[in-house]
This record gives structure tokens, sequence and C-alpha cells, in this order.
């Protein structure tokens, strides 16, 4: 089984990425394929731009590497309550593909942030799009103040109730 995980975030160190890739390491069996928006190179979205370029080759390459997937795990990160810019406009050129982005696929959504809220805004957009977009989440997290349940150092999770929801999670998958 062939699991695509990304977290929606350019951050290098990014939390998100580290959840999501965390989750589809426990799906058993599965192989693992980590993604990294950043290497989807597209314009700002503008129906000019779409005019002038036609379909971006970033979200051609995106909807192809998503393809790929026999399950998605993807964590969103949280920009002031909304999707990251420029995952949002990653996103927005693929729709215009393929509106049906996560291609049905079994998925995970999770969202984590540093604070208490655990970027829920975020992840309640994602669950109530999903049916627009293709997307077949078969369970969601979010997890609250990331860096009190998780050394990122050892890379592990050390809150052991949270290691059990994410398991039961990666579960749902297999």
């Amino acid at each position: 089984m062939k699991v695509i995980a990304f977290g929606a975030s350019t951050s290098s160190t990014s939390i998100n990425k580290f959840l999501a890739t965390y989750v589809a390491g426990l799906v058993p069996g599965a192989d693992v394929e980590v993604l990294d928006i950043n290497h989807y190179d597209v314009p700002m979205f503008s129906e000019d731009k779409e005019k002038e370029i036609g379909q971006a080759q970033g979200a051609k390459a995106f909807l192809d590497d998503l393809s790929k997937a026999d399950a998605l795990v993807i964590s969103f990160a949280e920009h002031n309550g909304h999707y990251p810019a420029a995952y949002k406009n990653l996103f927005d050129w693929a729709t215009r593909i393929n509106q049906k982005v996560y291609q049905d696929k079994p998925a995970v959504y999770l969202a984590t942030s540093p604070g208490p809220g655990g970027a829920q805004s975020v992840l309640g957009a994602a669950i109530g799009s999903a049916g627009y977009f293709g997307g077949n989440v078969k369970g969601s997290l979010s997890v609250a103040s990331f860096y009190d349940k998780v050394d990122l150092g050892e890379g592990v999770v050390t809150d052991l109730a949270l290691e059990t929801q994410l398991k039961e999670l990666a579960e749902k998958l297999a």
C-alpha cells in the first residue's frame, strides 16, 4: 500500500509535515512517500495568469503524485485561522485541472499547532469541504500544544494518549 503524506506548509521545520509523516509511518505495511509542497512551483493564481500560461506545471505534478497513492495523510498548517497562502494557491491551481484534487483516496486529515487551538479552524474547513474536492476522510484529529506532546529531537510522540489516537487513525487506512 502506497501512502502519500504531506504537511500543507512550506516551512522546512514544519510540525505538520512531521505529524503527517509520523502517522503515515504507523500504517501497517505502508510504503510511505512524503511530499514537500515547496517542490510544486506555481505562480499566484488568477484567471488572467491561467489564460496566459494554461495549466500550471507544478499543479499537474502535484496531482500526478497524489494519483500514485492508495491513501493520503495530510496535516494542515494554519495561518490566522486559514490555509497557508502557498498551499491554498497550489490547491487552487490543482482544482482548475481536476476539482477532485484528493481523487477519492482514503485519507486521514490532521492539524497541529504549538498553541491550545491545535489548528482546529483549518482542519474544520478542510473536513467541511472535503467532499467537493474528492476527499474521502476516514478520520481526523487536531493536536493542540504540539511541543508538549512530541519530542522532535527523538522523532517520537511522548504523550501516550495521543500515540494511541494516532495509531487508531493509521489503522483506518490499512
